[in-house]
């Protein structure tokens, strides 16, 4: 039984021959490697901005806090607020400690004693609590008659970029915002991949930043929308 030629055609196909795929896979392979070796640099970026306040993340381990410290003495920076919530998760207790408290606390007894140290605590809060930090930095200076035109942030590795986007909604296009990362103690940012540990981290702060910069609308989020 003929198939009437209306219904098929034959066409001529293009395949790799054995030598195109081994160049293919070569390529292939070129590839996963820059993006193994891109990705941490491209997450954990420090670019400041010059400014004279320095806000430090509370929820920073205690070597990521030193190496804060690091920074503010070599940044000539003038004051420093903490930022963080409840170290717990029950709302019944929202009066105890914050994570902005230990690590004001932290840095003081680190060697900053002298410095003026702010802590600027958030509520409990279980989603977006980078931004709703940002928040409590903006009423801060907002509160105290602070000038802001530029605040540099210090955060974990690869969470810095996602910190820089998050304090930048909050702060609008008249404050510029800079930021430090300082390298996570847990792992070797520069071989990520060969921990457990390392992947997730970088994974889940992808990932994050993906969803801050495509989906994440403040105004959308109850309670915090923009002056």
């Amino acid at each position: 039984m003929k198939v009437a030629p209306i219904f098929l055609r034959r066409r001529t196909v293009w395949a790799p021959t054995l030598l195109g795929w081994l160049a293919l896979l070569l390529i292939g392979a070129i590839a996963a490697i820059a993006l193994l070796r891109g990705v941490y640099p491209f997450l954990a970026v420090t670019e400041p901005a010059g400014a004279s306040v320095l806000v430090v993340e509370g929820w920073l381990g205690e070597k990521e806090l030193d190496g804060a410290i690091a920074v503010f003495k070599s940044g000539g920076y003038r004051q420093i607020v903490t930022t963080g919530g409840p170290l717990h998760d029950w709302p019944e207790t929202q009066s105890g400690p914050t994570a902005a408290h230990r690590a004001a606390g932290y840095l003081k007894r680190r060697g900053l004693a002298a410095v003026p140290i702010t802590p600027a605590p958030s509520p409990l809060t279980l989603r977006d609590r980078t931004y709703t930090s940002a928040l409590m930095v903006r009423a801060w200076a907002q509160r105290t008659g602070v000038e802001l035109r530029k605040l540099d942030v210090v955060s974990r590795g690869p969470h810095a970029r996602r910190s820089r986007l998050l304090y930048e909604k909050a702060f609008g296009p008249q404050v510029r915002i800079g930021v430090f990362a300082v390298p996570p103690p847990d792992y070797d940012p520069e071989r990520w991949w060969r921990t457990s540990t390392g992947a997730r981290d970088v994974a889940e702060q992808a990932a994050g930043l993906f969803w801050v910069k495509f989906f994440f609308d403040p105004l959308q989020e109850p309670g915090r929308e923009q002056d």
